[in-house]
């Protein structure tokens, strides 16, 4: 098992005490649990739920979403023989990552932008809890990655407009309603302690990089989202000058923390933050490590 590279070791058990810190570490040891979604845009969790019975499938639900499934004795690639992956009624997706779309709480008859969509997980989600009668806007900046989206829109039924475009090049005379910022981040939730190369990706050069992303990316999510309208930042880190640092950058800028609640919240593996309303989740064998909050554009 590989060991975490130095400059992390130092951050963790700076921003998290003892207890907390090696919990993190523990949660990086265990091999995740396989989770999907069903994609209510072409069937029922109930439908599903029957299906996965009638093949011998072992699983879990958990009490915030009964689109939620984890699964306990099947791999990947036996889930994906199953007719319900090949058409689409089910996606392999965190349990974790579908946390965003939900705290969003998309609107139909509502202009949503998904400012980094591919591979689409959210982008399909947010159509789902739409029923498709939302206008949402895809943004992707790399052709190829573009390509897997509208693939994977197609395969979903879900509608969305694909715009291949950096987002922080997104013209300012666009406007939205709702806006998830799921930015890219150094990974440090979902960092798995067997990979023999986690010391040659995960760095502190890459966590700098990101961070000047995350400041751009929020800066243009707030110049276009419509006055008394909300965004949800998001990333897969528990870092928090990836996470409260940059939501704090534009706390002087005309936005309000809209604090956190759904039902069965309390289920969730937390960390503690340094804004109260947020949401961090501990890396567990269900769970990657991911951080949430919900702003509103008060001006």
């Amino acid at each position: 098992m590989n060991k975490l590279p130095d400059f992390f070791m130092e951050r963790l058990y700076k921003e998290y005490n003892e207890e907390q810190a090696n919990q993190i570490i523990e949660g990086y040891k265990l091999e995740r649990k396989l989770t999907f979604r069903v994609n209510t845009i072409k069937t029922t969790a109930e439908e599903i739920e029957q299906r996965i019975v009638e093949n011998g499938i072992m699983y879990k639900k958990v009490k915030w979403s009964k689109e939620a499934f984890i699964i306990l004795n099947r791999n990947e690639e036996e889930i994906q023989k199953l007719e319900m992956y090949k058409n689409g009624e089910i996606y392999l997706q965190s349990l974790s990552s579908m946390l965003p779309p939900i705290i969003l709480n998309p609107a139909e008859k509502t202009d949503i932008l998904d400012m980094t969509s591919a591979p689409g997980g959210k982008t399909t989600q947010i159509a789902a809890l739409t029923n498709n009668n939302a206008n949402i806007t895809a943004c992707e900046m790399s052709n190829i990655r573009a390509e897997r989206l509208k693939y994977n829109l197609e395969k979903q039924g879900a509608l969305a407009y694909v715009m291949v475009k950096d987002a922080r090049n997104i013209d300012k005379f666009f406007s939205f309603d709702q806006i998830l910022l799921d930015s890219p981040c150094s990974g440090s939730g979902t960092i798995n302690m067997n990979n023999t190369d986690l010391n040659k990706y995960f760095t502190l050069e890459l966590v700098e990089k990101c961070k000047k992303t995350q400041r751009s990316l929020i800066n243009k999510a707030v110049q276009i989202l419509k006055g008394g309208k909300e965004l949800v930042y998001s990333t897969c880190s528990i870092l928090k000058e990836e996470n409260e640092e940059i939501v704090k950058t534009i706390m002087n800028k005309g936005m309000e923390i809209v604090p956190i609640e759904f039902e069965g919240k309390e289920t969730l593996p937390q960390l503690p933050t340094t804004i109260d309303g947020t949401l961090c989740i501990c890396p567990t064998q269900e769970y990657e490590g991911f951080f949430i909050a919900k702003l509103r554009k008060i001006c």
